[in-house]
């Protein structure tokens, strides 16, 4: 018979597994929204082919208890074929970029344990946060970027925040890791003064 305290962990982790598909549910849906709508672009599809191809050369150890993958902007991406969600505060909070290698490691209790292994080599760019279809976005150098709900929680973003965000150097991306935060009441009081 199982103790307290392995239900309680099987229980935060069924909870973590169902916001996590929550999520991902709302995702999809926005996604067959944008398809429906026709503002899917080549590079999208190009970029999540690409991410997909490079986790196929990785591998599962340890009969499946260690797993590595690629991150595509929200979740680790298996050799296996399988989508692994990663936790959205431990993504923010590490800024992990389209197209870093992780490793998961299942615990004998069924957690999930990641760990960036091999991050992909970046480039730095200043963007300004702004709403498009409901969802806090980053415009930077022309292109828009989205970011994780939990990061814009985190970092406390909204509309005209000026951000440093964090992309792939080499490949084209759909998601950008926020690094720094300028708040717009900030660039508003800098305005004034230089203004004087």
């Amino acid at each position: 018979m199982p103790n307290k305290n392995t239900k309680t962990q099987e229980s935060l982790l069924i909870k973590q597994l169902l916001r996590s598909a929550q999520k991902q549910i709302e995702e999809a849906a926005r996604l067959f929204e944008r398809i429906e709508n026709g503002q899917i672009t080549k590079e999208d599809e190009s970029t999540a082919k690409k991410i997909k191809t490079q986790a196929g050369k990785l591998k599962v150890i340890e009969e499946g208890k260690i797993i590595e993958g690629v991150f595509d902007g929200q979740n680790m991406q298996g050799p296996d074929g399988k989508t692994y969600p990663v936790p959205p505060n431990y993504a923010s909070k590490s800024k992990l970029v389209e197209g870093d290698t992780m490793k998961l490691t299942i615990m004998p209790d069924g957690s999930f344990r990641f760990k960036q292994i091999a991050p992909i080599e970046r480039k730095r760019m200043i963007g300004q946060v702004i709403l498009q279809d409901d969802q806090l976005v980053v415009e930077a150098e022309g292109k828009i970027y989205k970011i994780l709900n939990a990061s814009a929680s985190y970092y406390k973003v909204s509309q005209g925040d000026k951000v440093t965000v964090v992309i792939p150097q080499k490949r084209k991306a759909i998601w950008c890791a926020i690094e720094n935060v300028i708040k717009k009441k900030e660039i508003d009081n800098v305005d004034k003064i230089e203004a004087l």
